[in-house]
């Protein structure tokens, strides 16, 4: 066995092991012990041990949810051992990864292979099931989340068994544990659909709120990828579309590069982050100086250089998923929110969209879907913002993104998702003495 393990192991020594605390910084728990399997069995064998110990279970990646989703004061796995690619299949065109694989690894080791996911979020931190099983996104016309591009997934259950299963195998499972929350086992090893390398073009171009507004579904037609950020106390956006290329690749510059996606968006914008935290009176007229600082641009490269970019500066996160229908009038009640009130908005607020997908608790589950995203420096009050911005998503059938701050609980989401029940049935079949449950998951799912 090359299972590490950390902290006390006893039952009665709960909340007594190294704390643990999220990206952000806004979630901690202090678990009886860590562990890091380095294998399925040895995972199995760690969760007989904690069903013995009398202690509960959560897996953790990176900790970027910003929800205590992973929270606990049992037993934490960390996935460190469990990374690499078990297989490539180019007949099938599928990649099997071990679940704590972070995204950054596997998108440069499929490409050195000639290969690609087809979409992607835009940060690639994450590991690959921490990923998937929060329902992490990019924006799509066509091509939806991270998770629907699953073929096939290794689970371990509460009892200690090790399930494989896809559409063909285990097919009830695999209907949920796509998008599982970390409710119905640990996901041990992801196998991903894959394509030969693509090319993208990136146009970024400057637009009015107006305009964007206004042409959201051309735009959306129009591109195989597309997403724009309004900045808060101004009328400016900043849009993106993303379309597949015949080439040449013509990437960025790697002055202008940094210049653009450190310089200015890590590096100034932490700057001015911390004035607006510090002096918020200040905060519109950043806004409106940071709204003009980036220039059009255009790009061609692979996809995976196209999708991400670095994300330095830290902060908090709501997002909840619309039908895409709603998401244009829910925008403007978000700008007249804002100007109406005495709100100070450092960040900008991100649109992406995603095509209905089969998963159960997908956020785009059986529609067609747009994602409004809002974020507040860490360390800024945000009670006050996203009540606001929660409460006009509500009144629009939202669906809040699993990973990130929210206050929806079980009643609620019954109600926004059609396929909830079948997901709560699995988990009492999977999980009936609730070996994976902590407060997030009894708040979200019930008990």
């Amino acid at each position: 066995m090359s299972t590490r393990t950390a902290g006390p192991t006893g039952p009665g020594s709960a909340g007594t092991g190294s704390p643990w605390r999220n990206w952000a910084g806004n979630v901690a728990s202090r678990p009886v012990r860590e562990v890091s399997p380095a294998s399925a069995e040895e995972l199995a064998a760690e969760l007989r041990r904690a069903v013995r110990d009398g202690l509960r279970v959560k897996t953790v990646g990176t900790g970027h949810s910003f929800t205590s989703i992973a929270a606990t004061d049992g037993v934490l796995i960390r996935p460190d051992l469990l990374t690499g690619i078990r297989r490539i299949d180019r007949e099938a065109m599928t990649v099997t990864v071990e679940s704590g694989t972070p995204l950054k690894r596997l998108n440069v080791a499929l490409a050195r292979e000639g290969l690609s996911l087809t979409n992607m979020g835009d940060i690639m931190e994450q590991t690959v099931a921490g990923a998937t099983s929060t329902g992490t996104h990019g924006t799509g016309r066509d091509s939806a989340s991270i998770a629907a591009q699953i073929r096939a997934l290794e689970l371990v259950t509460a009892d200690g068994t090790v399930l494989t299963c896809s559409a063909k195998e285990n097919p009830e499972v695999f209907a949920a544990a796509r998008i599982g929350l970390g409710a119905l086992g640990v996901v041990s090893a992801i196998t991903f659909a894959v394509e030969p390398v693509f090319l993208l073009t990136a146009r970024e171009e400057p637009m009015r709120f107006d305009r964007v507004i206004a042409e959201f579904d051309e735009l959306h037609a129009e591109n195989e990828h597309f997403e724009f950020y309004w900045f808060p106390h101004t009328d400016n956006c900043n849009t993106k579309r993303n379309n597949r290329s015949a080439g040449p690749a013509a990437p960025l510059p790697r002055l202008g590069g940094w210049f653009e996606d450190e310089f200015l968006s890590n590096g100034v914008f932490q700057a001015a982050c911390s004035l607006g935290r510090a002096v918020p009176p200040a905060i519109p007229a950043i806004a409106r100086i940071s709204s003009r600082a980036l220039s059009a641009r255009t790009y061609t490269d692979i996809p995976y250089k196209v999708f991400t970019s670095p994300r330095r500066v830290r902060f908090l996160e709501m997002e909840y998923a619309l039908p895409r229908e709603a998401a244009t009038a829910a925008l403007r009640e978000l700008k007249a929110m804002v100007e109406g009130s005495p709100l100070k908005v450092s960040f900008p607020v991100e649109v992406r969209t995603a095509p209905a997908d089969d998963i159960a608790l997908s956020t785009a589950s059986g529609r067609e879907t747009a994602y409004i995203a809002v974020h507040l420096y860490k360390g800024t009050p945000h009670r006050g913002y996203f009540t606001a911005v929660e409460r006009i998503m509500t009144a629009h059938g939202g669906r809040p993104h699993w990973g990130k701050v929210h206050t929806r609980d079980a009643a609620y989401l019954a109600e926004a998702y059609p396929r909830f029940a079948e997901f709560t049935a699995l988990r009492d079949r999977l999980d009936p003495d609730r070996l994976f449950a902590n407060d997030y998951l009894r708040r979200v799912l019930g008990d």
